[in-house]
C-alpha cells in the first residue's frame, strides 16, 4: 500500500469537491449543465460525522462529472477501493421520453441496467420537452413520468424527479439538492464505515513487524481528507489528532535509528502552516516518515483546519506549545543538525504563528477570556522569538547592544548555548574580519549609570561562550587554560586529526578568541539561515537593534491585551532601554514610569532599583524637575541595603540642591515612603473642648543625613464625624530631622469633641512642598529603623465633650455658728483633668464676709463617710497641708492639688444683727427664724487647665445659726402668784455644748423670785447639751404688781435670756469653736456668749369666746350632694383688747375630700357685748365616702388660749357613697 503514496497525493491535490456523477441517457447535459452548476455549491445540507450525529453543512462544494469522462473511466478496481473519498457520491440519471410504449420497450430496460448496482446512489431525473401550449405532449409526458415512478421509485424512497426544460418549477430544484444530498450522506456513511474497519485492522497489527506507518497514514488521512471535503472540519482534526499520536509512538519506539531530517537547504524555515512546502514522497523513510518535515506536515493540516473552523485561537495556542516541544526533540538531534537551526527554526516559526493568526483573528466575535488568552499566546510567541533573536546576536558579538535588564538576564542566563557536534572554525580568509570584531569589543564601553551607581552587570549567558565555544572543538590542550578565560598567551601545539559527523571538518591547534569566535559563527549562520529577511535582521547591529525593537513592542501589545499586562509593562522597559540609547527621551521616560510602577506597586525592589535611575537620568535631561525630583526621593526610600552610602548622599543632595537652588516654582512632592510618622506609645493626649495642648510625634527619617524643614504641619483626622474635615497643626519653626527617629512637638490649638487620628504630613524644604501620607507603627525608643506604612487604628489625641472637669461643694452641710467666726470646707475634686496652675476666686455674699486676719488652709480632703476599705487605700497618700494667701479675693492652688481631691478652709464669719426670739412650747409661732434666715452664699470661680483657658463657677450656700432655739413652757403656778417658768433650749448644731452660765433679764410685769439675780442654782452647771438634743432650766418668776417710776420709764416689752456657753465641734463636722479662742487661754475668753428673746404672757384664766359645732342633717351626707355647714360663736366675756365689734374666720379642708363654695376667709359682725351670738355657715360638697376630717373654723386673731371648745366639731364624719343610679332603653 506504501507504493500508493505518490498516486495519493496526486490525487488529494487535485480532488477538492464532492463527485457528482452524471449519467445521461438521452443526451440532455449539454442543454441543463448551466442550470445545474449555476447552483453549486450546495447552501444547507446535513451529513452524518463519524459517531452518525447530524450536521448541518453550509455551502458544501460538489461538480458534476459525466461518466464518460475519462477521470472515472481510468481506475483500477484497487484504486477505487483504496481512494474511494474521490469516486462520486451520487448518479444523477437523466433521461427523457415522449411516448409510452417507447418507455415500456427502450428506456427501462436500459434504467434497470444502470442502476442495478446496489453500491450506487442514483436517482432519475425525467426531463419533460414538451411545450407548453401543446396539452397533448404535456399529458403524455406526465403519463411517463407517473410510470417511470411507478417502476423505480418505492414508498421508503424517492428516487424520480421531474423537470420542465423549458421552464422548471422552484420546486424542482430544491427536490433535486434534496436527494443528491440523501445520497451523498448515504455513501459518506458507507465510505466512513469502510476506513474505519481498515484502520481498526491495520491498528490491530500496529505492533507487529510488518505493520507499516505509511499504510495506517494512507487510510486515515483518506478519512481525514473525505471529511475535510465534506466540510466535516471537525471530524477531520480529530483524524489528524489521532494520526499524530500514532506517529509519536512509532518515532519514540526504541531500537529503531531513524533520521531525523533537518539538514537540507531550507529547513531552518518552519512550514507549520504550509503543508504542501515538502512533498510527503521526499520525506519517506523505511516504513515511516522523518521527523522533522512529517510532524510539521501534520500540524500544518491541523491549522488549516482550525482556521477554516475559524478558530485562530486555538492554532496559536497549538502552534505555541508545538515550539515548545518541537525544540526539545531539536536539542536532542542538535549534534547533527545545522549550526544553530533550533534557534533560527523557532524564529520562523513563532513569526508565522503570529502573523498568520492575526489575519485570521476577529476582535469582538470571541468571549473576552478566550480574548485576553489568545492576545497572551501572542505574546508568549513574540516573546519566545525576541529571546531567540538576542541569543543569535549576542553569538554575533552584539551584545553589548542588548540592555542587561533583569528579564534579558533571565531570559539569556536560563538559555543554552548551541550544542553542536563540534563548534564553527574561522574561515582562512577571515582574518580582517576578526580585526575589525576585536576593535568593536575594545571599543565598547560600559554606560555609567546616573549618580555614579556601580553595579555588578547581570549576565546574559548561562556560562563564559569563550570556555563553551572552545569546550565543544575538537583539540584542546589542558596548557592552554589560559586562553579559554583570557584569549591571550602562549600556545601549545597539539597535533590532533579530527573527522566530525557535523558540518565543520577541520585540524584545531590553539584555542579560539572571543572575536574569532563571533566571526565563526557568523559565516556558521550565513550558510544556516536560508531567509534574506531574518539575515538582514541579523547582518548588523543597527538592523538587528530595529528587529529588536520590532519584536518586543509586539510582545508588549499583545501583552497589554492579555492577562499578563505586567509582562507588557516589563518590555515597555525594554523598550524604553533602546529608546533612551538613540535618544527618544520622552519616550523613554515615560516607559520607564510605567514599569517603575510596577516594580513599586509589586514591592519588587531590586529591580525598581535597576530601573529607576534610568528614569531619573531621563528627566533630569528633560528638565522635569518635578519628576527628576520624585525619582530622587523615591531612591532615598528604597531598602538601604540596595545602595552604598555615598550613593544615598548623593540622592539626597540633588534634592537638596534643587529643593533650594533651581527650582523656579514651588513643587509638591508626596514623601510618605520617605519620611513616616506615628504618635508615641502609650494612651492617647487627652483634653478636654476647648482645651489647647502640646502634641508629640515621632518621625522617621529615610535621609542618609540631617534635613532641615524650613516648616512642618501635621493634620488630624476626626475618627467619629467625617463632616468635621482634618485640622493642621504646625510647627513655629524650622526642624531638623536627623536619620532615623526624630520626636517633635506641636502646638495644639483647641480641638471640638472627638478622637483624632494622624492625618498627613506636610512641610516645605526650600521650594519643594512636600506631603507624607506613611503612617508607621510605633516602635521602641532605641529603634532607627524606618516602620513599616500602616495607617494606624489607634487614636492620638482625644477630645471629651464638655463635663465636669472639677466638682466644687461644701465640706460640711450642718449649719455653723451665726456671728461667730468659722472655717467654712470648700472641696474642690478633679475629675481626671489637671488643676495645675488653677486659680479660685471667692466671693462672699450678704451677711458674710471672710476673715482675713486669719490664713486660708488647704489639704488633703478625707471623707468621714468612706469605709474602712478605702480609708486604708487613703493612708497610703500625701497628707499635704498648706496655709495661702487671699489677695484680690483670689488663690492660687498648689501643684500637690491638681490631680488629687483637696479641701480649702476659709475663714468667714456670718452677720447677723437681730436677736433670737424664741417661742412658747407647743405652740406654731410665726416668729420662729426660718431656715432661709440662716443661710449664706460664697460664689466660687476656678480658672484651671493649660492657659487657664477653662472656668468653673458655682454659688455655694452655706448654712448659719444660732446655738439654741429657746422655748418656754409654764410648769406649775402656784397660789400665790409664783410661776415656775421651763426655758427648753433645743440645740441647732452638729456639737457638744456646754453651758456655763444662764441668767433672765425680765420683761415689765415679772419679778425674779427666790435670789433674785435670775439664775437658777449654780449647781446645775456646766451644762452639757449634746447634739442636736434639748435642755431645761428652770425659773421662779412672780408677776409684779408695782412699777416704780424709774422702771415705767425704762419699759422692757422682751425677757432676755442670757447664756455663756463653750462648743466643742469639729470643723469637718459642723459648728466648731471660733478659730480666735484658743483652746489653751483663759476660761472666759473661751466663752461665748448667746442671748435671746423670750415674750412671757400672763396666764389667762377665763376664755373671751366660745366656738361651737352645729348638728349635720339627719340624713347623713352623700358623695356630691351639697350641704351647709355651721358654726355658733358667742362671746362669753368683755376685753379690752378685743374691743373690735367683728371677728376673722378661716375655714380649713382638706382639698382632696372636701370642695367649698363661698368665701372660705372674712369678717363676721360680732358685738362686743358679753352673750352676744353669731353663726357662721358655709356650703360643702364631700368628695370621698368614708370616715374624714371635716372642714374646720379657726379665729386667726383670737389667741388659742381665749377660744372655748377649739377645735370645734367632731374629729370624723361618715361621708356615704353617691345613690345608684341606671338607665333605660324605651321602645319607640
Amino acid at each position: 500500500m506504501a507504493n500508493f503514496l505518490a498516486q495519493f497525493l496526486s490525487i488529494k491535490n487535485s480532488c477538492e469537491r464532492v463527485v457528482i456523477a452524471v449519467e445521461d441517457v438521452s443526451d440532455l447535459w449539454p442543454h441543463i449543465k448551466t442550470g445545474f452548476e449555476e447552483r453549486l455549491p450546495f447552501k444547507k445540507a446535513t451529513l452524518n460525522n463519524k459517531t452518525r450525529n447530524p450536521v448541518s453543512v453550509d455551502n458544501l462544494p460538489a461538480e458534476y462529472i459525466l461518466t464518460t469522462d475519462a477521470r472515472l473511466r481510468s481506475r483500477f478496481p484497487q484504486e477505487q477501493l483504496l481512494f474511494s473519498f474521490r469516486e462520486p457520491y451520487a448518479t444523477v440519471v437523466l433521461v427523457t421520453c415522449e411516448d409510452l410504449d417507447e418507455f415500456k420497450t427502450i428506456l427501462k430496460p436500459r434504467l434497470k441496467l444502470i442502476v442495478q448496482n446496489d453500491e450506487r446512489e442514483w436517482f432519475i431525473v425525467f426531463v419533460s420537452k414538451a411545450p407548453p401550449h401543446n396539452d397533448q405532449a404535456t399529458k403524455m409526458a406526465k403519463k411517463v413520468y407517473a410510470r417511470l415512478e411507478v417502476d423505480f421509485s418505492s414508498k421508503k424512497r424517492e428516487r424520480c424527479c421531474k423537470m420542465d426544460i423549458h421552464g422548471p418549477e422552484a420546486t424542482f430544484w430544491e427536490d433535486l439538492e434534496s436527494k443528491i444530498t440523501e445520497c451523498v450522506r448515504n455513501t459518506l456513511d458507507r465510505r466512513i464505515q469502510f476506513y474505519e474497519e481498515e484502520i481498526r485492522k491495520l491498528s490491530e497489527q500496529r505492533f507487529k513487524p510488518v505493520w507499516s506507518f505509511c499504510n495506517f497514514f494512507i487510510l486515515k488521512e483518506s478519512l481525514a481528507f473525505m471529511f475535510e471535503m465534506a466540510h466535516l472540519h471537525e471530524d477531520s482534526l480529530r483524524e489528524y489528532d489521532e494520526l499524530e499520536l500514532c506517529y509519536l509512538e512509532t518515532v519514540n519506539i526504541a531500537g529503531k535509528q531513524r533520521d531525523f531530517g533537518g539538514k537540507e537547504h531550507g529547513d531552518d524555515q518552519a512550514a507549520l502552516l504550509n503543508p504542501r512546502k515538502k512533498p510527503l514522497t521526499q520525506i519517506v523513510q523505511d516504513d515511516s516518515f522523518r521527523e522533522f518535515e512529517f510532524r510539521q506536515y501534520l500540524f500544518a493540516c491541523q491549522a488549516k483546519l482550525l482556521f477554516k473552523l475559524n478558530r485562530p485561537f486555538e492554532v496559536a495556542s497549538r502552534g505555541f506549545s508545538f515550539v515548545i516541544s518541537f525544540s526539545k526533540a531539536l536539542a536532542l538531534h542538535e549534534s547533527f543538525l545545522p549550526f544553530c537551526i533550533r534557534e533560527v527554526w523557532i524564529i520562523t516559526s513563532c513569526l508565522d504563528l503570529a502573523n498568520a493568526t492575526a489575519a485570521h483573528y476577529s476582535n469582538g466575535f470571541v468571549a473576552p477570556e478566550i480574548d485576553k488568552e489568545y492576545y497572551r499566546v501572542r505574546g508568549e510567541l513574540y516573546s519566545l522569538c525576541r529571546a531567540k533573536l538576542m541569543r543569535l546576536a549576542y553569538l554575533l558579538g552584539y551584545g553589548s547592544a542588548i540592555e542587561r535588564s533583569p528579564v534579558n538576564s533571565a531570559s539569556l542566563s536560563m538559555l543554552p548555548w548551541p550544542k553542536p557536534a563540534i563548534w564553527p572554525s574561522v574561515p582562512s580568509d577571515a582574518s580582517s574580519e576578526v580585526l575589525a570584531k576585536e576593535k568593536m569589543i575594545l571599543q565598547d564601553t560600559p554606560r555609567v549609570k546616573h549618580f555614579g551607581i556601580l553595579r555588578k552587570p547581570l549576565p546574559l549567558e548561562p556560562n563564559f561562550l569563550l570556555r563553551e565555544a572552545n569546550r565543544r572543538r575538537a583539540s584542546l590542550s589542558v596548557g592552554n587554560m589560559s586562553e579559554v578565560f583570557d584569549g591571550s598567551g602562549s600556545y601549545a601545539v597539539m597535533s590532533r586529526t579530527h573527522s566530525t559527523p557535523g558540518n565543520f571538518e577541520s585540524s584545531i591547534d590553539r584555542p579560539m578568541k572571543l572575536a574569532e569566535i563571533f566571526v565563526a559563527v557568523e559565516h556558521a549562520l550565513q550558510k544556516t539561515i536560508s531567509d534574506p529577511g531574518l539575515w538582514t535582521s541579523l547582518s548588523s547591529l543597527d538592523e538587528f537593534e530595529q528587529k529588536y525593537l520590532e519584536l518586543s513592542k509586539a510582545a508588549a501589545e499583545n501583552y497589554h491585551h492579555s492577562w499578563w499586562k505586567r509582562h507588557g509593562v516589563v518590555l515597555d522597559g525594554e523598550i524604553a532601554s533602546v529608546s533612551f540609547k538613540h535618544g527618544n527621551y520622552d519616550l523613554a521616560a515615560k516607559s520607564y514610569e510605567k514599569i517603575c510602577a510596577l516594580y513599586s506597586g509589586e514591592g519588587w525592589e531590586d529591580l525598581l532599583a535597576d530601573v529607576l535611575p534610568n528614569l531619573a537620568e531621563c528627566q533630569k535631561i528633560l528638565n522635569d524637575q518635578a519628576g527628576y525630583l520624585s525619582s530622587c526621593v523615591r531612591l532615598l526610600s528604597l531598602d538601604k541595603g540596595l545602595f552604598l552610602l555615598k550613593e544615598r548622599q548623593s540622592f539626597q543632595s540633588e534634592v537638596v540642591r534643587l529643593a533650594r537652588g533651581e527650582m523656579e516654582h514651588p513643587v509638591p512632592l508626596d514623601v510618605s515612603s520617605l519620611i513616616t510618622f506615628s504618635g508615641n506609645v502609650g494612651p492617647p493626649l487627652e483634653l478636654c473642648d476647648g482645651d489647647p495642648g502640646t502634641l508629640s510625634v515621632i518621625l522617621w527619617s529615610g535621609f542618609p543625613d540631617d534635613i532641615t524643614l524650613e516648616s512642618l504641619s501635621l493634620t488630624l483626622a476626626s475618627t467619629s464625624n467625617a463632616d468635621e474635615g482634618v485640622k493642621a497643626i504646625r510647627s513655629s519653626g524650622a526642624t531638623v530631622l536627623n536619620p532615623g527617629r526624630n520626636t517633635i512637638t506641636l502646638s495644639l490649638p483647641p480641638q471640638k469633641t472627638g478622637s483624632y487620628v494622624l492625618g498627613i504630613l506636610t512641610g516645605q524644604i526650600g521650594h519643594l512642598r512636600f506631603r507624607s501620607h506613611g503612617y508607621a507603627r510605633g516602635g521602641p525608643a532605641e529603634s532607627d529603623d524606618l516602620m513599616s506604612y500602616e495607617k494606624p487604628n489607634r487614636p492620638i489625641l482625644k477630645v471629651f465633650k464638655p463635663r465636669a472637669l472639677v466638682d466644687l461643694a461644701a465640706a460640711v452641710a450642718s449649719a455653723l455658728l451665726m456671728n461667730e467666726p468659722q472655717w467654712v470646707g470648700l472641696i474642690v475634686k478633679p475629675i481626671n483633668y489637671s488643676l495645675k496652675g488653677a486659680i479660685l476666686h471667692i466671693d462672699t455674699g450678704p451677711g458674710l464676709r471672710i476673715e482675713e486676719s486669719h490664713a486660708i488652709e488647704m489639704e488633703t480632703y478625707t471623707s468621714t463617710s468612706r469605709t474602712a476599705d478605702t480609708d486604708k487605700n487613703n493612708n497610703s497618700i500625701a497628707r499635704e497641708f498648706a496655709q495661702l494667701t487671699l489677695k484680690d479675693g483670689s488663690i492660687e492652688l498648689p501643684d500637690w492639688a491638681s490631680n488629687i481631691e483637696s479641701v480649702i478652709w476659709v475663714p468667714v464669719r456670718a452677720i447677723n444683727e437681730g436677736l433670737a426670739r424664741g417661742t412658747s412650747a407647743g405652740m406654731v409661732s410665726p416668729e420662729r427664724p426660718s431656715v432661709v434666715d440662716g443661710l449664706r452664699t460664697v460664689a466660687l470661680k476656678l480658672e484651671f487647665g493649660v492657659s487657664r483657658n477653662q472656668t468653673f463657677e458655682r454659688t455655694i450656700a452655706v448654712h448659719f445659726t444660732n446655738p439654741f432655739h429657746v422655748s418656754t413652757r409654764v410648769a406649775d403656778t402656784c397660789s400665790d402668784g409664783t410661776v415656775l417658768l421651763q426655758v427648753i433650749l433645743n440645740s441647732q448644731v452638729k456639737a457638744c455644748l456646754t453651758i456655763h452660765d444662764a441668767w433672765l433679764d425680765l420683761q415689765d410685769g415679772f419679778a425674779h423670785a427666790g435670789r433674785g439675780d435670775g439664775r437658777p442654782t449654780p449647781a446645775f452647771f456646766p451644762l452639757i447639751v449634746p447634739a442636736s438634743s434639748k435642755a431645761g432650766i428652770l425659773y421662779t418668776i412672780s408677776l409684779k404688781t408695782t412699777i416704780t417710776e424709774d422702771e415705767a420709764k425704762a419699759t422692757n416689752t422682751d425677757t432676755i435670756l442670757n447664756i455663756r456657753y463653750k462648743i466643742g465641734g469639729d470643723r469637718n463636722v459642723g459648728s466648731h469653736a471660733p478659730m480666735n479662742v484658743g483652746p489653751n487661754g483663759p476660761e472666759d475668753e473661751q466663752l461665748l456668749t448667746f442671748r435671746s428673746a423670750v415674750v412671757l404672757q400672763k396666764p389667762v384664766l377665763e376664755p373671751s369666746l366660745a366656738v361651737g359645732f352645729l348638728p349635720l342633717p339627719s340624713d347623713g351626707l352623700r358623695v356630691g350632694q351639697l350641704f351647709t355647714m355651721k358654726w355658733r360663736v358667742e362671746r362669753l366675756k368683755y376685753l379690752e383688747e378685743q374691743n373690735n365689734d367683728e371677728v376673722l374666720y378661716e375655714v380649713n379642708a382638706n382639698s382632696e375630700n372636701w370642695m367649698i363654695a363661698g368665701r372660705k376667709r372674712g369678717y363676721a359682725p360680732l358685738s362686743t357685748k358679753q352673750g352676744s351670738r353669731i353663726e357662721i355657715s358655709i356650703l360643702c360638697v364631700p368628695l370621698a365616702a368614708g370616715y374624714v376630717r371635716p372642714p374646720q373654723l379657726d379665729l386667726p386673731n383670737i389667741g388659742q388660749a381665749n377660744i372655748s371648745c377649739n377645735p370645734a366639731g367632731p374629729h370624723l364624719v361618715c361621708v356615704f357613697p353617691p345613690p345608684l343610679s341606671s338607665s333605660y332603653c324605651i321602645p319607640a
